[in-house]
C-alpha cells in the first residue's frame, strides 16, 4: 500500500470533490481545505467510506466566529484522521450569523455528539438533526454565546487591575 502523502491527498481530493473543495492550504503540514456547509456530510461520508483514504475518525470539531467576515462571521473546523496512513485533514466550513444551521455528522461519527453539543452551546451554530441537541457546559436557561466575539474579554469596570501590570 502507498503512502498517503499531502500531494496525493490534494489530488485525490481535487479528483473527487472538483470545485467542491477550496482555498487548499498546508499550514505547517497540515492539508486544509474549504468546503460548503451542503457539501460536508456528502464530503465526510466520502472520506470515510473511501477504501485508500479511509478517514474514519473525526479527531476534533469546533466552532469559530470572525464577526467582521460579513457572510460568513460563523464557522465549523472539522478534523478527521486516517489511521491507517496516520494522515490528518482539516475541513472548514463558513456561513452566515443570520443563518447557523449545519448537517449534523453524528449519524456517521459518534464523536460528533458532544462536540456538536458544545459548539452548539458556545457558538449557537445549530446541527439540523442532532440526536440531542442541548447546552452541554452552560445552564439551560443562557441566553447569549459566550465564545462569539460579541463580548470583551475584560470586565471593564474592574477597578482592581492596574494596566501596568499588564503590559498596557
Amino acid at each position: 500500500m502507498a503512502d498517503l502523502t499531502n500531494e496525493l491527498l490534494v489530488q485525490s481530493l481535487q479528483e473527487k470533490f472538483g470545485d467542491q473543495v477550496f482555498d487548499i492550504q498546508e499550514p505547517y503540514g497540515l492539508v486544509t481545505v474549504t468546503t460548503t456547509r451542503e457539501h460536508i456530510i456528502p464530503m465526510l461520508q466520502a472520506l470515510y467510506d473511501d477504501e485508500f483514504l479511509k478517514f474514519q475518525f473525526l479527531t476534533t470539531m469546533c466552532g469559530i466566529h470572525y464577526p467582521d467576515n460579513k457572510g460568513k462571521e460563523l464557522g465549523v473546523v472539522y478534523l478527521v484522521h486516517s489511521f491507517t496512513h496516520n494522515v490528518r485533514l482539516r475541513i472548514k466550513i463558513f456561513f452566515s450569523e443570520d443563518d447557523a444551521v449545519v448537517p449534523t455528522a453524528t449519524n456517521l461519527y459518534q464523536t460528533a455528539n458532544w462536540m456538536e453539543r458544545e459548539t452548539w452551546d458556545f457558538y449557537g451554530i445549530r446541527f439540523e438533526g442532532h440526536p440531542n441537541l442541548n447546552r452541554i457546559l452552560n445552564v439551560d436557561e443562557m441566553e447569549a454565546f459566550p465564545m462569539r466575539k460579541e463580548f470583551p474579554l475584560e470586565d471593564q469596570t474592574r477597578e482592581d487591575k492596574i494596566n501596568t501590570f499588564f503590559g498596557r
